[in-house]
């Protein structure tokens, strides 16, 4: 069906029902970033295939709201789908809220599934409702009814995380978060987010293109864990395991009717931005909620000692790959064919060489030219286009190792540039550095640093429409919180918390050009402990990332000696860290990538 016959049949349903508005956001039932095939009902309902957005269809009017990252993609993929763009947080553009609440008539119906909606946007619709002398419906999902051919839920094998990659025992980390849960007078505790799931237990899967995680819900308390599961997916090894740490198996669907048969008088943390509408719907009455973040969020994102030392193998293995890329790329184009897609594959192969490789932590962003201003532009066979010897090409890209995750982005000169592009490329670069190098008192968060990469651009006029950095999961997602540099608060992020050593944050500004170019360069910082003196404790960021930054495109009369002096000692850094896994005549070219100036 065309995008606008499945709008008509979800209409339809509509029109049976009498219900005036409906939302279908980006969401699984756990609230993931990214989501399962099954789950991407927006993408079906749209033909938007970004990992961000929601929608919000009337029986005159469809909608659909996604953040900057996407805005030059959903406008070339809605077009002629009959499905407005809504830019968020642009000036003048109506929040879903607000569109909601202004589309939804005096005793009309507002519905949505309640299983893919967190319970605190399913307050606001709910109240919104309310407002308006209208009816709100949560119990079906229309869009199962007219998506014939759905994919089945996930259910990939499982496996369990070796001690020697975790660097801590699930005994430790649930005891760990038993205490949490004393500390905050809470009896049960209901954990649905797949990542942190994955981080207590322990355990990997698959249900998540990219995202090692298992389709499953968690309910503890001070004596009983229970592991909601499709069991089909737990060998026997893995059965043993999960009993051995004392955690019981249920199925899967078992969550709500656990839910509802908990006792008056318990009192029950969860987190509202991420358990859904159904399950605290679920809760009886009598029962005390306490809405608090998940304390396995804070938890799994200071990464322990062992921790840390994988992932700088894994950051040396990942930058082997990447300088080997590089090499090929610089010195083959336009000698072989190569385009979007051929230079993705590459790379992707030669991150399969690496003993330890497990998946890619995303998809790779391959932008050659005008592609590299759509920031989280995926090359596909209808965009594909061939690369030549000049401009610029942007590759964001990362993998899981069973070390650990990393993530980077650089942006290549493939044979002259303009002297708009070595400017730009070169602010970037030196925002990137600066934030890289800051010294800091604990207490910072990374809105506090967040101007260090900005003001460069800022002081051109110029900015870029994403966050400056996003936490890093450990074999989990690429994207996880609570830290993170932004200059201001969302109401889709919770990025504000205090930088704590072990915590890794990506430092990836860029400057996107529409209908021209983009730049992005990106490394992982870590954060450490530096200097304790009379003012406080000094904390710093330690390089995960080692891999040369394209000096064909910098312009050398911008930068400062200080700023020289910082990119001539990451160079030396990389070349002292990477030649040893290259061969004589590789060496011989990251020589000359890595070349002081």
């Amino acid at each position: 069906m065309q995008i606008s016959e499945r709008l008509n049949a979800l209409r339809g349903q509509m029109a049976v029902r009498g219900i005036t508005v409906y939302v279908v956001p980006t969401a699984d039932f756990h609230e993931s970033e990214y989501v399962g095939e099954h789950f991407k009902a927006r993408k079906f309902i749209t033909g938007f295939t970004g990992s961000a957005g929601t929608a919000v269809i009337t029986m005159d009017h469809a909608g659909l709201w996604t953040d900057a990252r996407y805005f030059l993609q959903a406008e070339r993929q809605l077009e002629g789908s009959g499905v407005t763009l809504y830019k968020m947080a642009e000036e003048g553009v109506p929040t879903v809220r607000e569109f909601v609440e202004n589309a939804l008539t005096s005793g009309g119906k507002l519905a949505f599934d309640g299983r893919v909606v967190n319970s605190a946007l399913g307050k606001a619709f709910s109240e919104i409702a309310s407002k308006k002398g209208a009816e709100i419906s949560m119990d079906e999902d229309l869009i199962d009814l007219i998506w014939d051919d759905r994919p089945p839920l996930s259910a990939e094998p499982v496996w369990v995380l070796p001690l020697s990659a975790s660097g801590k025992a699930s005994e430790e980390k649930i005891a760990d978060l038993r205490r949490v849960m004393r500390e905050k007078g809470a009896s049960t505790h209901l954990l649905t987010s797949l990542y942190d799931i994955a981080w207590l237990l322990n355990v990997r899967g698959g249900d998540v293109e990219n995202v090692p995680v298992v389709l499953s819900y968690l309910m503890i308390n001070d004596k009983d864990c229970f592991w909601f599961v499709n069991e089909a997916v737990l060998s026997h090894e893995v059965k043993e395991y999960i009993a051995s740490i004392g955690v019981t198996v249920r199925p899967y669907d078992d969550f709500y009717a656990a839910i509802a048969s908990l006792s008056a008088g318990e009192k029950v943390l969860l987190d509202k931005g991420t358990v859904n509408t159904r399950a605290l719907g679920s809760i009886p009455s009598g029962v005390e909620v306490i809405d608090a973040p998940n304390p396995t969020v804070l938890m799994k994102s200071i990464k322990n000692a062992v921790e840390m030392a994988n992932t700088r193998v894994a950051h040396i293995k990942d930058a082997v790959a990447m300088t080997k890329f590089m090499i090929w790329l610089k010195t083959n184009i336009g000698k072989i064919p190569m385009t979007e897609i051929s230079v993705s594959d590459k790379l992707e192969a030669l991150r399969r060489e690496n003993e330890g490789f497990l998946d890619l932590s995303f998809g790779t962003i391959s932008g050659y030219a005008h592609h590299g201003a759509i920031v989280h532009y995926g090359p596909t066979p209808e965009s594909d286009i061939p690369l030549k010897p000049e401009g610029l090409l942007l590759v964001d890209s990362g993998a899981h190792y069973l070390e650990g995750t990393t993530d980077i982005t650089r942006t290549f000169a493939l044979g002259p540039v303009t002297d708009e592009m070595k400017k730009d490329f070169t602010r970037v670069l030196i925002s990137n550095l600066t934030l890289a190098n800051a010294r800091f008192l604990y207490g910072c968060s990374g809105m506090n640093l967040d101007i260090l990469a900005r003001e460069p651009l800022w002081e051109v006029n110029a900015d870029f429409k994403h966050g400056t950095g996003h936490g890093v999961g450990h074999i989990l997602s690429v994207h996880e919180g609570p830290n993170g540099f932004r200059w201001r608060k969302t109401p889709d992020r919770s990025e504000g918390s205090t930088l704590e050593e072990g915590m890794i944050t990506t430092d990836e500004p860029g400057i996107y050009i529409e209908g021209k170019y983009g730049i992005r360069t990106e490394n992982e910082l870590l954060c450490r402990k530096g200097v304790k003196n009379e003012y406080g404790q000094f904390m710093y960021f330690e390089q995960l990332t080692f891999v040369p930054i394209d000096l064909d495109a910098v312009a050398v009369d911008m930068l400062t000696y200080i700023d020289i002096k910082r990119l001539n000692d990451y160079h030396a850094a990389v070349y002292d860290t990477v030649s040893p896994y290259l061969t004589d005549e590789e060496k011989e070219i990251l020589k000359t990538f890595t070349r002081a100036i």
